[in-house]
């Protein structure tokens, strides 16, 4: 039987149609992923949890107020005498209560702690943001000022998206030192290489472009990355590194991942830093 010909009118409109189809779907695609770019960068978990399930004793709840008023969650807990203060932004993913080993792991080494929960995480109000989180991260930083702490006794640490909130409070408030916790140049780079088909560079809202603000960091800094990271590639650390001013050091933990970093000698790391650069301050309470 020979083969079914089609005119070339009915052809053509056939595929008109498909490409008209497609570019339809592809639309469709990216429109959702502008409307809905907020709830992947912040799947906020809104449980709440008190540290005394974590069974962390010597670490209590505080609240703290927002430029706008709006109520956030944060863990606190006091300095040993002679030890700094970690001011800690923590990733997008889980809860205050996720990070209860870390916490366990910081207060072993007598630091102190202040780490607030975003907008929508672990009973904090509000919906988050890049310039709401910045914001909030300047009320945490004030918080500890109006403790009782000086600047030299504030480690400001960041974890994965976090360390997009630290460098950018580290650009405008003093500290004794930065830690950044698998960081990335830009949440815009690590977007753009995940959603290569999409001009994410004209649709994303929170860009977290640490790589403009790093150079404004005046403080010893700390950059950890774990080899097999598969959420931020490692050269996109080393990339904000690179344009970061000294002092400043880089260790790539052979083996970790993007979470993990404590299980392959992250606290060493810390501790090496801490007593290299961060001076040994009479600490003051934090309430």
């Amino acid at each position: 039987m020979p083969p079914t010909r089609f005119p070339v009118g009915r052809m053509t409109k056939l595929l008109i149609g498909i490409g008209l189809f497609i570019a339809g779907l592809y639309l469709v695609v990216l429109l959702s992923l502008f409307v809905y770019q907020r709830s992947l960068i912040y799947p906020a978990d809104p449980e709440r949890n008190a540290p005394a399930e974590a069974g962390l004793d010597t670490v209590r709840e505080v609240t703290l107020t927002a430029e706008d008023g709006t109520k956030l969650i944060a863990w606190s807990a006091p300095a040993q005498p002679g030890r700094p203060t970690l001011l800690y932004f923590h990733g997008n993913g889980g809860t205050l209560i996720t990070r209860a080993d870390r916490v366990r792991r910081f207060v072993a080494e007598g630091l102190g702690l202040l780490m607030p929960a975003y907008r929508g995480y672990s009973g904090s109000g509000g919906t988050p943001s890049e310039a709401a989180l910045i914001s909030d991260a300047r009320v945490a930083y004030d918080h500890l000022i109006g403790q009782g702490l000086r600047a030299e006794q504030i480690v400001v640490y960041g974890e994965s998206l976090g360390t997009g909130v630290a460098v950018q409070l580290a650009a405008s408030r003093r500290s004794a030192g930065v830690v950044l916790d698998a960081p990335f140049s830009s949440l815009l780079d690590i977007a753009q290489r995940r959603y290569r088909f999409a001009p994410v560079k004209t649709l994303l809202l929170d860009s977290f472009a640490s790589i403009d603000y790093i150079a404004r960091i005046n403080a010893p800094l700390l950059v950890m990355h774990g080899t097999n990271d598969q959420v931020i590639p490692l050269d996109s650390a080393k990339t904000l590194f690179e344009a970061s001013k000294q002092p400043k050091e880089m260790a790539v933990l052979n083996g970790g991942g993007h979470s993990n970093l404590y299980s392959f000698g992250a606290m060493d790391v810390l501790r090496r830093f801490l007593d290299e650069h961060v001076t040994h301050q009479p600490a003051a309470a934090v309430r």
